[in-house]
């Protein structure tokens, strides 16, 4: 996605070699300028003291300074920006601390940051001498995919989970950690279902409580099942002998083989139920489908050929009339 570039040096009015301390004066000089409370009504006074809050977020961070000094000097303010590969789904966990808490940052620090510092969630807490004080913020919301197999899904239970998410190197910059997480499946649970686990999204900003993170879940494919909504589909192979004189058969299921009972005459494509063997909550799982498919011998032994002309001679039936 491409987004509007904001070149936080020249909103602060700083050079891209200025200090922590000129970074800290040139902010608290336009926070003055342009604080809401003293321009009551202005919405531009109002937007420009939300960018510099924003810009201030950045570069008074050493960890987000150094990610942003990455994309190099070369871009220039309200040019369509896109990320560079490495800077996807970077995620920020916070240590707390005051600072500037916007209403609202723009798409450029989400794109960056991933909201990291308040964004979204955070109001203004007052003005002094002190400069601005952060009020608890709630963390975002995160959503992982799991991958697990059908047999897993189907029968549900506890499963140890590990995510990798960035979080701050001894550096400054963002490394890659394991983080592993007790997780109960449901049984029966889908393609696609989300399971919520409180709390273990993105950390809170100055205490606040953390996001959740949601778990989409992904079914692996399977070697004999097919899943259609709720059901689950097997392929049922059959001798031509055993689909005209039945037959009984063990069917796997994802609960266990089960005795099936072959009617005389079923035909290659029929369907027969296995009730409360798919997918789904208890009470309303779906069911198994076996299809039938009647399966020919590639090679015959002279026995076998001579009794199938035998046969062919003998029967009446006629599958075309």
């Amino acid at each position: 996605m491409s987004v509007e570039f904001k070149d936080y040096y020249k909103i602060l009015g700083v050079t891209r070699q200025a200090s922590q301390d000129e970074i800290s004066k040139a902010f608290k000089k336009l926070a003055r300028k342009h604080h809401p409370d003293l321009n009551p009504g202005d919405a531009s006074a109002e937007a420009k003291f939300k960018e510099a809050g924003e810009a201030y977020e950045v570069l008074k961070d050493p960890e987000k300074r150094k990610l942003y000094d990455q994309l190099g000097p070369n871009w220039q303010q309200g040019q369509n920006f896109q990320p560079p590969p490495g800077f996807e789904n970077m995620r920020f966990r916070q240590s707390g601390g005051g600072g500037f808490a916007g209403d609202g940052f723009s798409d450029f620090f989400e794109t960056l940051f991933g909201g990291a510092g308040g964004a979204r969630a955070g109001g203004f807490s007052g003005f002094g001498g002190g400069g601005f004080q952060q009020r608890p913020r709630r963390g975002q919301d995160a959503e992982v995919t799991y991958e697990i197999g059908l047999e897993q899904a189907y029968a549900g239970g506890p499963q140890s989970v590990s995510i990798q998410e960035h979080v701050p190197g001894a550096d400054g910059y963002p490394v890659m950690q394991t983080r592993t997480l007790k997780v109960n499946i449901p049984p029966g649970v889908k393609d696609g279902q989300k399971i919520r686990l409180a709390g273990q999204g993105n950390p809170g900003g100055a205490g606040g409580e953390p996001g959740d993170l949601y778990m989409r879940i992904k079914l692996r494919p399977h070697p004999q099942f097919k899943v259609k909504d709720d059901n689950v589909v097997f392929d049922l192979a059959l001798a031509p002998w055993e689909a005209a004189l039945g037959a009984t058969v063990r069917v796997p299921t994802l609960d266990g083989a089960v005795e099936m009972k072959i009617p005389p005459g079923v035909g290659s494509g029929a369907k027969m139920r296995v009730r409360g063997k798919g997918l789904g909550t208890a009470g309303k799982r779906g069911d198994q489908m076996v299809r039938i498919m009647i399966q020919t011998p590639k090679t015959l032994s002279d026995e076998e050929r001579r009794l199938w002309e035998e046969l062919a001679k003998a029967s009446a039936f006629q599958p075309r009339a």
